[in-house]
């Protein structure tokens, strides 16, 4: 998609969506439309019935976390321009205020066929109630999509027909794709050769960092630490 076709949708989708569209971006050579979330089915169905869009095909669907969007991973004006900082405003050290928005996102990769378009619908969502209708009518296909960015974000859909954790295991604590949950977890589960069946018990393992820290010297020359 070229920038010509980008605006040439994005003019047709706004006179669709009206003023719950929030935000429109480009970017190599995809369109990327923010909307607002209480009527996300709603206006999925109008892009998937649209005879100058016809979005039919629901490719993924999926939640972010943007807890920690822009932080460092070290204060240091000496990590490495590139690689595990890539979200760092360059030339300045974060204050760990940079996220002032919406802590999570649903993202929905969309594709018209018979366009051979592509389009990117984002919702934003809070970090106290994240929660928006499910788009199960729409596109069956998201049955499993929703399940999983609810067991690994614990984003709800309503009027999903089964909202359940499909990823981990019964009882487990948290959702493990939250910036803010452990490495490590919570809990692990061993077999208790007494009782004869596999126990929970809390977590053993020490808390460590497994990204590799990159300082460069005068040269250049990066060094793992």
């Amino acid at each position: 998609m070229n920038r010509s076709q980008a605006d040439a949708l994005n003019a047709l989708i706004a006179q669709l969506i009206g003023d719950d569209l929030e935000h429109s971006e480009f970017a190599a050579g995809e369109l990327t439309i923010t909307v607002r979330p209480a009527r996300i089915d709603g206006h999925l169905r109008a892009l998937r019935d649209a005879p100058g869009l016809a979005f039919t095909q629901l490719s993924d669907l999926s939640g972010v976390d943007y807890s920690a969007y822009g932080q460092a991973d070290w204060i240091t004006h000496q990590a490495t321009s590139s690689g595990f900082s890539r979200a760092v405003s360059r030339g300045r050290e974060s204050d760990g205020t940079e996220n002032a928005g919406p802590r999570f996102a649903v993202v929905y990769q969309l594709l018209s066929i018979p366009r051979n378009q592509r389009l990117r619908v984002k919702v934003l969502l809070p970090e106290a109630a994240p929660l928006l209708p499910t788009v199960v009518e729409v596109f069956p296909v998201a049955d499993w999509y929703e399940r999983e960015a609810f067991d690994l974000f614990g984003i709800l859909f309503e009027g999903h027909p089964d909202l359940r954790r499909i990823l981990t295991d019964y009882g487990f604590i948290g959702h493990p794709f939250r910036k803010d949950f452990p490495l490590e977890g919570y809990v692990e589960v061993r077999y208790d050769p007494e009782r004869k069946r596999v126990v929970y018990q809390p977590v053993s393992i020490e808390p460590r960092t497994l990204v590799p820290r990159v300082i460069r010297d005068d040269r250049g020359v990066g060094t793992a630490h």
